[in-house]
């Protein structure tokens, strides 16, 4: 009877154990470090408190809310959702595999203008995996427990974190190939998925037609989002000549407004393609797209919204990027409501002030 019950307790007690081991698989995690579907991060311009400030977002706050954490630090979403890496840097451990692609990684790699304008982070393991899509240069920094980049502070930026289960990454794998995405760190183990491998390796473009890829993902709670992949074969603009063929109504698109040659608004095809130029986030003064590097877009009735890789520029047609798209009715009406002043097209017709305030 006695061995009975002790046979008992070290099952019991193993049990627990795996359950905890449970809670520390690869997942989005919010400031309180709980597991959560989905989050965005919109961090903000250094106006006035350090560029460290960030709004957040997952499918409980139904909108933004203010973080009380800063986007450095070591006890807020980022880095909760990061521990699996900057722990694999401290111990390897097998089962665990992840890679970081950036078309502006740390130094002292460079990514050729060939590679695809994106930046993201993916994590995984036998059970679930992230994928964190965003727009900031040389992150995370490179092998550091210290992920933040010192020259992340100056502009807005934005970060998307989807929690898939592990047969989702065949797909995620694609997507990255038609980006072209360019792979600066990586550890894949073998036996994960080939399409995945394949992207770390740099060594996965599409070899013909055509040249962009539509795909629905799922989310572990069964959340579907839209990724829109393209070539730089494709040859276009992501948002006129992909998005708005899906969302089907007029797009408001934000992106860097420090560019050589931007395109502008564009009112020459069914669905108006619109640059957002100045936006207002809660409890904060306006400021303009040259403070704000992320990349999104959203529709006129908010039923779509989009995290991006690119902007609106001449020489990012002929690059690799994408899009993952929500159609949550709180996620659209979170971006709506940031927009404050768009650019007018310049044809006849048009909006004719300077600009157009929203």
């Amino acid at each position: 009877m006695q061995r009975t019950i002790h046979t008992v307790i070290r099952f019991l007690l193993t049990s627990w154990i795996l359950l905890q081991g449970c809670d520390s698989d690869v997942n989005c995690r919010n400031d309180d470090g709980n597991q959560v579907d989905w989050f965005v991060l919109y961090k903000l311009p250094n106006l006035r408190d350090g560029g460290l400030s960030y709004l957040y977002m997952d499918e409980s706050t139904k909108g933004w809310r203010l973080s009380r954490e800063t986007i450095n630090s070591a006890s807020g979403a980022l880095a909760y959702t990061l521990k699996p890496l900057l722990d694999f840097y401290d111990r390897k451990i097998e089962g665990f595999g992840y890679m970081l692609y950036s078309d502006q990684p740390p130094k002292p790699y460079v990514a050729p203008s060939s590679f695809g304008h994106s930046k993201g982070v993916i994590m995984l393991d036998r059970a679930t995996g992230v994928w964190l899509s965003h727009s900031t240069p040389q992150f995370p920094t490179y092998g550091s427990k210290d992920f933040w980049p010192k020259n992340g502070n100056a502009n807005a930026q934005t970060f998307m974190c989807v929690t898939y289960s592990y047969d989702e990454f065949k797909k995620i794998g694609l997507q990255l190939k038609f980006i072209h995405a360019y792979s600066y760190d990586s550890d894949i183990p073998t036996t994960f998925h080939n399409e995945l491998r394949c992207v770390a390796q740099r060594d996965c473009y599409p070899k013909t037609a055509p040249w962009f890829r539509e795909q629905i993902l799922t989310s572990v709670n069964r959340r579907q989002f839209h990724s829109f992949a393209k070539y730089r074969r494709f040859g276009d603009d992501l948002y006129s000549g992909i998005i708005v063929n899906n969302t089907k109504q007029d797009l408001y698109v934000k992106s860097w407004g420090k560019m050589r040659r931007p395109l502008p608004s564009n009112c020459t095809i069914t669905h108006h393609v619109y640059n957002v130029k100045e936006m207002r986030l809660p409890d904060r003064n306006p400021f303009t797209d040259t403070v704000d590097h992320s990349k999104w877009c959203v529709t006129q009735d908010a039923g779509w919204a989009c995290i991006a890789d690119m902007n609106r520029e001449e020489s990012q047609m002929g690059r690799g990027g994408g899009a993952i798209c929500s159609t949550d009715v709180a996620f659209g009406q979170a971006f709506r409501g940031l927009i404050q002043q768009v650019e007018p097209c310049n044809v006849e017709g048009a909006f004719s002030d300077a600009h157009r305030e929203l």
